[in-house]
């Protein structure tokens, strides 16, 4: 896509998601925030809540959840938001909320992320990052198909909004391992080619779906310091703070780092079209898949758009969500 095409935005770096949102009435608007228990999935959805939406946290831990949409009812005098149990890890758990869902979704923000130290695996096998940051995502997104066809009907329409990370420069799919059965475990290209899925998906699920209404974008929140970083190994964490010192990203609040998620979620340009990766709230330029990083922090890597890459992700990941545990 020639960079004049680029879709863009009021926001920058230094935006925070009420800034995106102040004016805008969300009443009638049903969103899901995944992890919407800390960090920036907790400010995603108390910045939707104070805008009206009636937000449901999707979090493994309830206690926590249910803390989290206390306080946001308490800070916003709206509505506090709903909590319900979802382990992206698990597929049953996935089915569940997929089950008790009930009526229309207009937002579906798949926020929700792990970052592993070592090698972890599901119960089937699957390396736990690629299963949960994209294979729970997926199986969510489609599971909840009918309910974001139902939202995209009513004027509010439904989009999906996938959390991506600049980590998706490291590494493409490897179709040929995709669960590190055979290559040695490195936890920050696990975590890279996770986070390239979560962008492929938003392409191929708007290729998929735009017709009937709906579309997906991918968004790069920026470096937040949330609990994501607990698992970092030590060469991990002194990536980052080389980065920074290089002034290839600065440190966000989590206030900065729910605005790119918002714009995606709001913002009219991106009401019906999908299929972008968004960073510091614009749409990003493209780069060549052996660009560096380091000249290029708010760029999109060629292999997280490309359409045939994303449509063998989506027959690989259905194939894998249908197959029988072990």
């Amino acid at each position: 896509m020639a960079e004049s095409a680029l879709i863009s935005t009021p926001f920058t770096a230094t935006s925070t998601a009420e800034d995106v949102l102040r004016g805008l009435d969300l009443t009638g608007v049903r969103a899901i925030v995944t992890g919407g228990s800390s960090g920036i999935g907790s400010e995603t959805a108390r910045a939707l809540t104070a805008a009206g939406a009636e937000v449901t946290l999707a979090v493994r831990n309830t206690t926590a959840g249910d803390a989290v949409a206390e306080a946001i009812g308490k800070s916003t005098g709206r509505v506090r938001p709903r909590v319900a149990r979802l382990d992206l890890a698990d597929r049953a758990a996935v089915a569940r909320f997929v089950d008790a869902w009930r009526g229309p979704l207009h937002l579906l923000i798949n926020n929700a992320g792990v970052v592993t130290g070592g090698l972890e695996r599901t119960r089937e096998g699957w390396e736990l990052q690629f299963a949960t940051n994209h294979l729970g995502h997926f199986a969510l997104a489609v599971g909840l198909h009918g309910a974001l066809a139902l939202g995209a009907s009513d004027r509010h329409g439904a989009r999906i909004v996938s959390v991506s990370s600049t980590a998706h420069m490291r590494s493409g799919i490897d179709f040929d391992d995709l669960h590190f059965e055979r290559r040695r475990y490195d936890p920050q290209i696990a975590y890279a080619q996770s986070k390239t899925a979560n962008s492929l998906f938003a392409v191929e699920a708007t290729r998929l779906w735009a017709s009937e209404g709906i579309v997906a974008n991918a968004v790069n929140p920026g470096g937040v310091a949330t609990g994501l970083q607990r698992n970092f190994t030590p060469q991990q964490k002194r990536s980052l703070d080389a980065a920074e010192a290089a002034g290839v990203f600065t440190y966000k609040t989590v206030e900065q780092g729910a605005a790119t998620t918002v714009v995606a979620a709001v913002f009219p340009a991106f009401a019906h079209s999908g299929g972008h990766y968004l960073d510091d709230g614009q749409e990003a330029y493209t780069v060549p898949n052996d660009a560096d990083l380091a000249q290029h922090p708010h760029g999109v890597k060629e292999w997280a758009l490309d359409p045939a890459v994303a449509e063998r992700l989506w027959a690989v990941s259905t194939d894998l969500l249908h197959s029988r545990p072990e």
